[in-house]
């Protein structure tokens, strides 16, 4: 990112056999901190930013960024594939505290700011590399089911429509959010509530 450092720039992961094995828990911690680093400085600098400023905001040394993604492509792939991850969990997590449109509701949302995370990765993510032609297999594996749960739960409750598709809807969300992004966050998320509310119109308990 930016200048070489001593070895070449970020564009694939390491080895079969590093990502094979299982990482000591110190280890882990670093990877966790270089990816939560690397998406705040994606998010702030673009994905062009230097190696180094990644490196200092996660507290680790450049050669552990290097170790873990010897090319840019498979850091910023890891860091979309850690989002989407993260929004896919939160389903569960959701079902389990709240009632089933709470539940959907608030999903909604955290899918709302996963898709302001895509659009920092944007121009990355649509540049050809081959390193992310697996992203949108990725993508539809992890959050239409976890998506598609909490829809099967509050149209159980009879409190919503069952009249749409999940990958439809979810595609609905998205176009709500990247039409409301240069209105900031807080339009975006009435957006959302609005098409809660139009789940919640016509339901039949």
């Amino acid at each position: 990112m930016g200048r070489k450092v001593g070895k070449p720039d970020i564009e694939g992961e390491g080895g079969d056999e590093e990502k094979s094995r299982p990482l000591r828990s110190d280890a882990q911690r670093n990877l966790d901190a270089l990816l939560e680093a690397a998406l705040a400085v994606f998010a702030a600098s673009g994905v062009d930013a230097p190696v180094r400023e990644i490196a200092d905001r996660a507290g680790v040394g450049i050669g552990t960024v290097y170790r873990h993604f010897p090319h840019r492509a498979s850091l910023v792939a890891a860091v979309f594939r850690r989002e989407i991850d993260a929004c896919a969990d939160a389903a569960a997590a959701f079902a389990k505290d709240h009632e089933p449109v709470e539940a959907l509701s608030r999903w909604m949302h955290r899918y709302a700011a996963f898709i302001a995370t895509k659009r920092g990765l944007a121009s990355a993510l649509h540049s050809g590399n081959p390193a992310f032609d697996p992203l949108p297999a990725y993508f539809r594996e992890r959050l239409l089911p976890a998506f598609g749960s909490l829809l099967a739960s509050a149209a159980a409750s009879g409190e919503v429509r069952t009249d749409y598709d999940a990958e439809d809807l979810l595609g609905a969300v998205a176009s709500l959010c990247m039409n409301a992004y240069g209105q900031g966050p807080e339009h975006a998320g009435r957006m959302i509530s609005l098409l809660v509310d139009g789940l919640r119109f016509g339901a039949k308990p």
